[in-house]
């Protein structure tokens, strides 16, 4: 079981409430993925960020399903975006995917990413105990 630290109390909250920190217990399991991007798997890339996003947490489920994971499972995300206005789709799309379950999150701003079209990726730890 992970433990969620949210310390609201101590430190100021964030502006989407995730927690400041998830503990993983002795034993788990760790899965490191890759940055994820919103290409399908023909090789195309959807025109807006929103259906971006959408690819990519499908993504992240299927690589959760193969650890036998799932959202409730993350301990960590990093989104890197090439505007901040792109961060508007991924909190609205977030909550959705992972319900109740608000892991710690580092939002990045960046220049452009390799592939063309490619305007968000997000990349993800999960732990399950075990």
């Amino acid at each position: 079981m992970l433990t969620v630290h949210t310390l609201n109390d101590r430190i100021r909250a964030h502006s989407n409430n995730a927690a400041h920190g998830i503990e993983v217990p002795p034993n788990a399991r760790l899965l490191f993925c890759n940055g994820q991007v919103g290409a399908r798997l023909d090789g195309t890339v959807p025109k807006t960020p929103l259906e971006q996003i959408e690819v990519i947490f499908e993504r992240i489920r299927l690589i959760l399903a193969a650890s036998r994971m799932t959202f409730a499972d993350v301990v960590k995300l990093t989104v890197y975006v090439t505007d901040k206005s792109i961060l508007d789709d991924y909190f609205r799309v977030c909550p959705q995917v992972m319900g109740d379950h608000n892991p710690p999150a580092t939002l990045l701003v960046v220049n452009k990413f390799p592939r063309p079209g490619v305007e968000i990726e997000i990349e993800t730890i999960a732990a399950k105990a075990g």
